[in-house]
This record gives structure tokens, sequence and C-alpha cells, in this order.
């Protein structure tokens, strides 16, 4: 058995770690002409961080990464409305990990050219679609070249060309009215320099957390993200030329100064950012089937979900791990397919859904909605039953859940 995978990203790259630990032979295929450390921080739960671990990368992303000690909600006055412990210190077994998209890219590109060899990723081959029969699969590239195997795993990405061609009437990026803007500079550690800070709702929301150490001594590499509803939900999302736009200050300052919060001055550390990006919330409506014959999708070619909950790049490891068992078990690989999408594809629907109505950051705007200037009293406003519910509640649908629950007292 011989696998094609379409895309070098988070999912692809970890796929191929998981089939070749379990001696299933594969190659990649990237778009890019060269893997360059792009993106900004993502947070990598301890369900996926376990996958990782087990491939033996855990002392890696200790080295590139932070262990995330505590999750802090508040509102965009900077009142708490829930806190817990993260990873190790809420009782998992391995720990969360904040970390810089690039980073973890690198890292997971080192361990397939170390363990499968210099010429297991081959960059510059933009997929433009593929072929099969009873044989096996052709991928197709823009130049005309094309790769075969056995089976082919569309890892390519929310704007996929294998998810377009199984679904050419398939539902289109839906936008939620949110922009995003994304940065990340050194600064000083604020708290503990491994906590992480949500506020705000889908109206103005802030998120903050450190992804990495700093270059010089007391600072970290902090992570920084901005967003401001700009449009109706389900409006048409802005055109693709303009996902990954260059920031500016003059348009962003307005809304740092929506919120008021006392841990970190925040119109200074956006201020000194040298490069900030821009982005529209994504995802797409969940697909009928993943799996055609030989060929199926993995992560955000298969589900993208918007960043709340910190489980996109989450579950394509998740996915990653789910396909190489299936596989592994032997048999014809349609079938091996078709048993990973009827397990993939309703848990990825299930956090799209959550994801949409705000995740677990949706005890925030619960708390906006019915106090939107502020309390004097939480509990008045909701009660710990209630934010417990949204909160822990998605948890348990996303598949991280732990007793890690600190009521604020």
């Amino acid at each position: 058995m011989k696998a094609v995978i379409a895309g070098a990203g988070i999912g692809g790259l970890t796929t191929a770690l998981m089939l070749h630990a379990r001696g299933i032979p594969c190659r990649l295929y990237e778009a890019a002409p060269a893997l360059r450390e792009l993106g900004v921080g993502i947070n990598v739960l301890p369900h996926a961080i376990r996958e990782l671990a087990g491939l033996g990368l855990l002392p890696t992303l200790d080295r590139i990464a932070i262990r995330t000690g505590d999750l802090f909600y508040m509102n965009r006055q900077g009142q708490e409305i829930w806190r817990e412990p993260r990873g190790v210190e809420a009782g998992h077994d391995v720990p969360q990990f904040s970390v810089h998209r690039g980073r973890l890219q690198a890292m997971l590109q080192d361990a397939v050219l170390d363990r499968l060899g210099p010429d297991a990723i081959m960059a510059g081959r933009r997929a433009t679609g593929f072929s099969q029969d009873g044989g096996g699969v052709t991928l197709n590239f823009d130049d005309g070249a094309a790769a075969g195997g056995d089976l082919l795993v569309g890892a390519d990405g929310i704007h996929s060309r294998i998810r377009a061609q199984m679904h050419p009437r398939g539902p289109g990026l839906r936008w939620n009215g949110v922009m995003m803007w994304r940065g990340a500079t050194d600064w000083p550690a604020f708290a503990d320099g491994r906590t992480m800070i949500v506020a705000g709702g889908f109206v103005y929301k802030l998120v903050l957390y450190p992804i990495a150490a700093g270059r010089t001594p007391g600072t970290v590499l902090t992570n920084w993200v901005v967003c401001h509803r700009a449009g109706a939900d389900g409006a048409p999302a802005p055109a693709r030329e303009d996902w990954n736009r260059r920031g500016t200050l003059g348009e962003l300052m307005p809304h740092v100064r929506a919120f008021d919060t006392d841990v970190i001055d925040l119109a200074a550390l956006v201020a000194a950012t040298p490069e900030f990006f821009e982005y529209p919330m994504c995802d797409r409506d969940p697909l009928p089937f993943w799996s055609e014959g030989r060929v199926t999708l993995l992560g955000d070619a298969a589900h993208p979900m918007y960043p709340v909950g910190s489980n996109g790049a989450s579950q394509a490891i998740l996915d990653a791990r789910a396909l190489a068992d299936l596989l592994a078990q032997g048999g014809d690989i349609p079938s091996a397919l078709a048993a990973y999408d009827a397990v993939r594809r309703p848990a990825t629907a299930r956090v799209v859904a959550l994801n949409r109505k705000g995740g677990p950051e949706g005890v925030i705007d619960e708390v906006e909605r019915r106090a939107p200037d502020g309390f004097a009293d939480l509990d008045a406003v909701i009660t710990p039953q209630e934010r417990h519910a949204i909160v822990r509640g998605y948890a348990a649908t996303a598949g991280f859940s732990q007793d890690q629950t600190r009521l604020r007292a």
C-alpha cells in the first residue's frame, strides 16, 4: 500500500508520520515552493498532544512551545467570567501547548524528512485534481505532472482542490461577519508567562497567550488576536485575494480601544508588532461524505471551523490517527476510508456546529448579552451551573473533557 498526500500542512505531515509508524509508505506533495514558518499562534489540546507524544515529539514541543497553564475568560471590561487550569495542571497526562503554527509545522516537517527520507515531501506541486480506478489513484498537478498511489489523502486546506472535485456544487465558504487581526511579538510576560486570556464575545474579542520564549530575558513571544464583527453572519465572504492581507494600525486601533483590561497594554503591544495580518473568520457547512473510493479528505479540506475552542489543528491530528489506524487494519482501501469517514465526519461536524455558537467562549457572549456594561455580581447575571454547562459541555463534545473545573468562588 502506498499513500499519496496532497498538502504538507499540520494535517498532512501528521498523517505521514502516523502512516510511517504503521509501516505504510507515503509521499507528500505541497503547493508552496518551499515550506516556511508562516502564521502566528495556535493551541493544541491534550487529546491531540497525546497523539504527537506517541510519535515521540513531546521533547521537541517543550523546546519550541509553551505549556499552557491557565485559561481565563473575561468580558471586554476585564472582569473574570471563568477560569480553569489546562493540560497537566487540569489532570491530563500530557500538556496543552501554545505554539507558533509555523514552528509546529517545521517540527513535523523535520520529523517527516528524518523518518521517511529527504524525498518524502515534494514542494512546488500544486494539485489540480485526481483520477482513480480499481487499481489505484493519480494526483494531477498544474505543471502537467502526476503522482500515483493506492490511495489519496486530500489535506490541501480550506481551498482544497480535492474537495472541490469531490463536491463540485458543495458548500462555499461561510463567513460569520468577523474580521480577525493576528500578530505576535516579543513582550514582557504577563501573569505567570503560561496563561491564556480570551476577553469579549463575537462582536469584539481579544485573545492573548505566549507561544515561545522571547529573545531577551523576561519576555515571551506573545500572540494576540483582535476580532471585530464587521458584517452580518452569513454575508458573502471577502474575496480570496483579501485573505492574509497585511493589517494597518489606522484600521485596527479603533477596535483595540474597545477593550479595557489591565492585564497588558494592548495598544502598545499591537503598535510594537512589526507586522500583523487580517483574516475573515470562515468555515464551511459539513459535507455529506469525505471519502470516494480510494480518495478521502482530512483537516481543513474536510472540516474547516471557526478558530474558537482551540480545535482546528487538534481535530486534524485526530483525523490522522484515525485514518492511519483504520488503514493499518488491512482489508480493502475503500472500506477503510469509508470507516474513517463514518468515525470522524460526524465528530467534526458537531464541533463545527458548536463553534458557530461560540464554542466554550459562548459563555462570554451570554454574559455580555445579559450585562453589556459589566457586572457587580457575576452569579446574579449567570449561575455557576450555567457557566459550567457551556464550557464543559463543549469540552465533552470536542473530546478533551477532564474534571478540571475551578468554579469562581
